[in-house]
């Protein structure tokens, strides 16, 4: 048991490039202005719900502080997410010109060295997949197996369609199959699944206003019940309301993040 937690506790060891330095998506370190941004957004929207629920200056710098301690986390999880759906529209990209610098009969070396020009025109220098693909060169300048390549880069990207293709890709290389058919089945199977993902996420928008909405709702009733005077006992901190709304808080909270996780539909 002991060992058991000692494992567990262990830190996660990101994973290196095979030449120079690439990222690892698994991971993000924020960055001050980031810090500050998560602690903002999550800080002002506690301090403005505790006000209403409670009118009290104290609880609401408590609730501010320890929310936008936490926010910064969950900021965090956003942007690696943002950052690997755009290096997945990104990689897509990478395949469409991979197709066709191999259909103009390229070898490999000058096809993925097309593509780096293709997608720093595209996407500019400072590019993720860009990053990638001056790793990937190099490499293979330096004789290294460009299946290496792209399994490491597979590997430290955290995307299941990356890694099929690096798989499918070392394959290929190693029975020598067409590689020009195998990138072309990939990024056609990868753009189908984005525009699936885009469908649902047009399909999923008006739900996820709704929920929003709804979530706004609770704020809005204490905000009617505040000013209507000081009969309204809904309005007052005694013990029993108090009580009250931290468990409605509760329950919105819980609620919410559900909502968001139901409609958190992946493909």
């Amino acid at each position: 048991m002991g060992l058991l937690k000692k494992k567990e506790a262990e830190p996660y060891e990101e994973i290196p490039a095979l030449i120079g330095y690439g990222t690892d998506y698994h991971v993000y370190h924020m960055t001050r202005k980031d810090r500050i941004v998560g602690f903002a957004v999550g800080a002002g929207g506690a301090f403005l719900v505790s006000w209403l629920f409670f009118h009290s200056v104290i609880c609401s710098l408590a609730a501010m502080l320890a929310v936008g301690i936490g926010a910064q986390s969950v900021y965090r999880d956003h942007i690696m997410a943002k950052r690997q759906r755009s290096l997945l529209m990104q990689f897509k990209d990478l395949l469409e010109s991979l197709t066709s610098s191999y259909s103009a009969g390229k070898n490999t070396l000058e096809a993925f060295t097309d593509s780096l020009n293709d997608m720093t025109q595209i996407y500019g220098e400072e590019a993720d997949i860009v990053k990638e693909l001056e790793i990937i060169v190099g490499g293979m300048n330096n004789n290294i197996n460009v299946e290496e390549l792209l399994i490491n880069f597979a590997k430290r990207s955290g995307l299941d369609d990356v890694e099929s293709f690096a798989d499918v890709f070392r394959v290929a290389v190693r029975q020598g199959a067409n590689i020009k058919d195998i990138i072309a089945s990939t990024r056609d199977i990868i753009t189908d699944k984005i525009e699936v993902e885009m469908e649902i996420h047009t399909m999923m928008a008006g739900n996820k206003n709704e929920l929003n909405i709804m979530m706004i709702m609770p704020l809005v009733v204490i905000m009617s019940l505040g000013g209507m005077g000081s009969g309204m006992s809904a309005a007052d901190n005694t013990p029993v309301n108090v009580i009250v709304k931290l468990i409605a808080l509760g329950m919105f909270g819980l609620a919410y993040w559900l909502g968001r996780k139901f409609m958190n539909i992946k493909v």
